[in-house]
């Protein structure tokens, strides 16, 4: 019986254009770093040390561990003195790259409704942004942090999308069985792998990724208006 729904964020709960996402982060961030980094420096270095980070299998380190540790191999500049910077950009700078994104009224009666209905909601987002950053682009969704039992972050995950091992983590964290939960994404790949779990999956068409044609991993699929009403359908947990 599904108790438990996880949602991605970035497409998903929270509509955006991931392209003029990108660019705005990258530029607003290279702005605060202009003293350090040229614009074309800072893109390649924050990229090298992601993708080292997405590829970390280590789960004695966080996303953030791994991340700052490629990070500091490949810069001049003690990570101590850019520490505080990074942190007041994404208390600070990072709401500028709001105008990016959007709100989905259909996500959001969506989420109250499963509120009402006792169902325990989780913030899978993929975990490559710190917390602050996160709860920023939750609330541009039209949705309060409160809303979830858990949101993964950059500070306290050890894995990321795609590998299997991030949502074990998750489920870990909300001490729950893959076969209670429902996995909703627009990433073909990044969210539907939750299948292989035994997580019930859900394909947001809109904003969708995808790199193959292959469907084995989803069991539902639509919009957002499809969605809700999937959601209204759903029956309630609590009386």
């Amino acid at each position: 019986m599904i108790t438990t729904i996880l949602f991605d964020l970035d497409g998903t709960l929270l509509p955006l254009d991931m392209e003029a996402f990108t660019k705005k982060y990258f530029k607003e961030l290279g702005i605060k770093l202009k003293d350090y980094f040229t614009a074309e420096e800072l893109t390649e270095k924050i990229w090298a040390s992601s993708k080292y980070m997405i590829g970390n299998v280590d789960p004695a380190k966080t996303n953030e561990e791994a991340f700052f540790e490629k990070f500091a191999q490949l810069i001049i500049w003690d990570t101590e003195e850019l520490s505080p910077l990074f942190k007041e950009f994404y208390i600070t700078d990072f709401v500028k790259i709001k105008e990016t994104t959007g709100q989905s009224q259909y996500i959001i009666k969506a989420i109250e409704l499963l509120k009402q209905k006792g169902y325990q909601l989780v913030v899978a987002t993929n975990p490559m942004f710190p917390r602050q950053a996160i709860e920023h682009r939750i609330q541009w969704a039209g949705l309060n942090r409160d809303d979830f039992v858990f949101i993964t972050s950059f500070e306290e995950m050890h894995y990321c999308k795609p590998q299997i091992q991030f949502y074990e983590e998750i489920l870990v964290n909300i001490n729950e069985a893959p076969s209670n939960c429902m996995m909703i994404g627009n990433d073909l790949e990044e969210d539907m792998i939750a299948k292989q779990l035994g997580m019930t999956t859900y394909l947001i068409e809109e904003h969708l990724i995808q790199r193959s044609t292959n469907l084995e991993n989803v069991d539902y699929r639509g919009n957002y208006e499809a969605f809700y009403e999937f959601v209204k359908g759903l029956p309630a947990l609590s009386q």
